[in-house]
């Protein structure tokens, strides 16, 4: 028994210092090993993760990332092919894919980030000055999209202030193609390059204010010239409608009082009818108290019909 403890004793003491004199060691799996032997890499670079060995002192294990790394450029002054500077800050992923190069060419991460500087940056700056200001900032020729229903048709309106021929998009995708050829030399692969921002100096952003303006201007005024047009349309509609409502109520009103004229017509013939005479003594009253009161001065002969029934009436007793 004390036999066997001493074995396994021994056992623990040796992996310690196999440990210590770093024949193991212990790959994972977002990491990538390139062995040394007095800083000269041997072999090839250890890809899968697990426990490896490596001879003790002499040789160094050098630990590389396998995941994407990120690399954030400073913004660079770069004039556009109509001779306009803007600023322009990118950013980019990229990953290790051959570890010996990588080791061999840039030595760490940090002479990664140099190497892509330059690639990265002298990519966006050939891009940008072969296209106008305008591709940079838009990626389309649509700023305006209004959908109108007339009756049963749609109707698109499609407004380009100021055409584009390539765009943000595929400028990006232009600069990732020519930064990509540059970089395997040194083990490494660029995934994606993305334009993060665009300033612009202060002339060039004063202009693009006021084009901006401009355009919205246009925009807007376009959509006063329709509001008009719609409001005349609607105008005209509301005036013929009008015209034929109040068409219509003119002739029922007329047809209204001329029923009720042959009506009182009717009725005054009936009464006329019934006592002429009467009717006559109602009217000639009526034409007294119309035509008579105590400023009025009237001469008339005595044989006058006028007063008919006043020489007809006896004095009171």
């Amino acid at each position: 028994m004390k036999k066997l403890l001493n074995v396994f004793i021994a056992l623990i003491i040796l992996v310690i210092l196999t440990a210590i004199s770093g024949v193991m060691y212990v790959v994972d799996e977002t990491k990538q090993v390139v062995i040394t032997q007095f800083g000269k890499p041997v072999g090839n670079p250890i890809t899968t993760a697990g426990m490896h060995f490596k001879k003790p002192f002499i040789q160094k294990a050098r630990f590389f990332e396998k995941r994407l790394l990120e690399w954030d450029g400073d913004p660079n002054q770069i004039p556009t092919k109509d001779k306009k500077y803007i600023w322009v800050d990118t950013t980019a992923r990229w990953k290790i894919v051959d570890a010996l190069k990588f080791l061999q060419s840039v030595n760490n991460e940090i002479g990664a980030h140099a190497r892509l500087d330059d690639i990265i940056n002298s990519a966006t700056r050939d891009t940008v000055t072969r296209h106008l200001l305008v591709e940079t900032v838009r990626n389309s020729n649509r700023i305006v999209e209004e959908v109108k229903e007339v009756g049963k048709d749609v109707i698109i309106t499609d407004e380009a202030l100021e055409h584009i021929e390539v765009g943000r998009n595929r400028l990006e995708e232009i600069i990732l193609h020519d930064a990509k050829e540059l970089a395997p030399k040194y083990g490494i692969e660029l995934v994606d390059v993305r334009i993060k921002r665009i300033n612009y100096v202060k002339d060039v952003r004063r202009k693009v204010y006021d084009r901006m303006i401009s355009e919205r201007k246009r925009a807007a005024e376009q959509y006063r010239s329709e509001g008009q047009g719609r409001r005349a349309e609607i105008d005209g509609q509301r005036g013929k409608e009008l015209k034929l409502i109040t068409s219509e109520a003119y002739r029922q009103a007329e047809g209204l009082k001329g029923k009720a004229d042959a009506e009182v017509i009717g009725i005054y013939a009936k009464a006329y009818n019934q006592d002429p005479e009467f009717y006559s003594f109602l009217k000639t009253l009526e034409t007294y108290k119309k035509t008579i009161d105590e400023t009025s001065t009237i001469i008339l002969t005595t044989d006058s019909d006028y007063y008919k029934y006043l020489k007809s009436l006896k004095p009171v007793k």
